[in-house]
């Protein structure tokens, strides 16, 4: 691969340090010294500008921001000590010694993070797609085949399974161990799919390099690319890991390392009669190449020529119509391919405007 050019660094560097700066301001300041350091050591810039020729896209600082941060959840000193939840950071001289001593000292560490993408499993995101999924059964008026691509973990592979509360209705059981808040917008949906059951008969996916959260250490992984002064998403992925990781086990269910267009391929080469078949995704459209994508919308239109009323054919997908705008929810329906924008969101789900 091409090394990226240091001024592309740096650039990546600055845009991921103002986007973060409101959300997370105590990452923005991380990076921020980072960037100081970088420009300052001329080795080390070298070295990061190695990990990839586009390091805006290939998202390097968000690589070395969640290794810092693995350090810090492994109880390693002095991050455990500097960063959230302890984050004792009176002193930027200590920040800037930790994020140097982590470079000097953890070499190794740091490097296979920055080799590996980040992954940001983020279930709350079922709260924008729960009424999509209850939308598609509404009008299918059979069980569920849920497939999902760029599914990284898979924590959103059971939204059935959790309590959702948007204010002006409510949703699953109360027994729930996840309870996923979400401010909801607009009319409340109509009552037959407010209280609609969802019955998911059996779920696969794909990811490009998924994180095996029944394998020792990748849980913890999964954490470190959430920023660390967001301690409420961060409890919410441990508890979600915990509930999901079991119900991969008793299920028999693991995201396979698949490229996207080729799971799609696959899974949509013969209809599921009695079954509504849903490829599912949200935020992960942009990530994936030209290439790819026109190959799974390929696939899409083949399967949706083929799709009948006893094996309908659902695209549901939570991305953004551009860059830095809100998420938009839409899911086509086959027979007949009309396409519908249900809902606008939070990228994090935190809110939810509907339209139905």
């Amino acid at each position: 691969m091409n090394s990226a050019r240091p001024a592309q660094l740096i650039d990546a560097f600055e845009r991921q340090i103002a986007w973060c700066r409101q959300p997370a301001p105590f990452t923005a300041q991380v990076l921020q010294r980072s960037l100081q350091w970088l420009r300052a050591d001329a080795d080390a810039l070298t070295m990061f500008c190695a990990v990839a020729a586009d390091p805006a896209a290939a998202a390097v600082p968000l690589r070395w921001a969640g290794a810092l941060h693995h350090l810090a959840l492994r109880g390693l000193q002095p991050w455990a000590r500097l960063w959230p939840p302890a984050a004792d950071t009176a002193h930027a001289d200590a920040l800037d010694g930790a994020i140097q001593g982590a470079w000097a000292t953890r070499r190794a560490d740091v490097q296979a993070a920055l080799a590996k993408p980040p992954q940001t499993n983020e279930v709350q995101r079922s709260a924008a797609l729960l009424p999509g999924l209850l939308f598609v059964s509404a009008h299918a008026g059979l069980p569920l085949s849920l497939l999902e691509i760029g599914a990284s973990a898979g924590l959103n592979l059971w939204p059935e399974r959790h309590r959702y509360d948007y204010g002006s209705w409510q949703w699953g059981a109360s027994s729930a161990a996840l309870m996923l808040r979400a401010d909801w917008r607009g009319p409340a949906p109509e009552a037959a799919l407010a209280t609609r059951p969802l019955n998911i008969q059996c779920r696969a996916a794909c990811d490009a390099a998924p994180i095996a959260l029944l394998q020792p250490g990748e849980a913890l992984r999964l954490c470190s690319f959430i920023w660390s002064e967001q301690s409420e998403r961060l409890l919410r992925l441990k508890l979600a890991q915990n509930e999901v990781g079991a119900w991969m086990q008793a299920d028999n269910v693991a995201v396979q390392a698949l490229p996207a267009a080729r799971f799609v391929e696959r899974e949509l080469a013969q209809p599921r009669p009695g079954r509504a078949t849903v490829l599912m995704h949200s935020v992960v459209w942009q990530y994936i190449a030209a290439a790819q994508q026109a190959s799974i919308l390929e696939s899409l239109a083949a399967a949706g020529a083929r799709a009948t009323a006893t094996a309908p054919l659902a695209w549901l997908r939570m991305e953004p119509p551009a860059p830095d705008q809100p998420m938009e929810l839409r899911c086509r329906l086959w027979p007949g391919g009309h396409d519908h924008l249900l809902a606008r969101a939070h990228p994090h789900a935190a809110w939810i405007e509907w339209y139905g």
